[in-house]
């Protein structure tokens, strides 16, 4: 490490230090917003992305489903999940059009869409991460990046970079939400 950047970690290192000896468990009023949020943070092919943690509600190994006739190929299909039918996404297919390898570690987030269980195939989970929001920084993807539209922030936490995948973008997002194939 050069001088400059040693000084730059010990500054954000004092900076924390200050943060936490102030710091009072509960005492917020509800104005006042922490600058911090936790995120889960998982693999998209090759980028490694994170989403708000509130959104998420259980993360599953892949669950057995059956197809939905005339359904987007993206949707595997309906999944009972403890007594629920949870659509399964193939999250990756849907951004790239490359269908995901299924491999040990590949995961489903359980989240809900318009209050109905739904669950995201993605590549692989790597735990939960917490992030400042006054670290985020423009992502600054390519204009052909299949992220472009779903990605808020990124954030930089040593040499890894994490996309802030705006859940509720992709909610909203009309190519998302009509799954019926054409």
């Amino acid at each position: 490490m050069t001088d400059k950047s040693t000084r730059k970690a010990f500054a954000k290192l004092l900076d924390y230090s200050r943060r936490g000896e102030v710091f009072q468990p509960g005492a917020g009023t509800g104005a006042h917003q922490s600058d911090e949020w936790s995120g889960v943070t998982f693999r998209l092919a090759d980028t490694r992305v994170a989403c708000n943690i509130n959104l998420v509600h259980e993360i599953l190994p892949p669950p057995a489903a059956t197809t939905v006739p005339g359904a987007k190929p993206w949707i595997l299909g309906l999944a009972n999940v403890r007594g629920a039918l949870m659509t399964v996404v193939d999250l990756p297919w849907f951004l790239t059009g490359r269908r995901t390898q299924v491999t040990s570690s590949t995961r489903v987030l359980a989240t809900t869409l318009q209050k109905a269980p739904l669950g995201l195939l993605i590549d692989e989970v790597f735990g939960q991460r917490h992030f400042l929001t006054s670290d985020a920084d423009n992502p600054d993807l390519p204009d052909d990046s299949p992220l472009r539209d779903i990605v808020r922030h990124k954030h930089q936490l040593g040499t890894e970079i994490w996309h802030e995948l705006d859940l509720d973008r992709l909610f909203r997002s009309p190519e998302f939400t009509n799954g019926a194939a054409g």
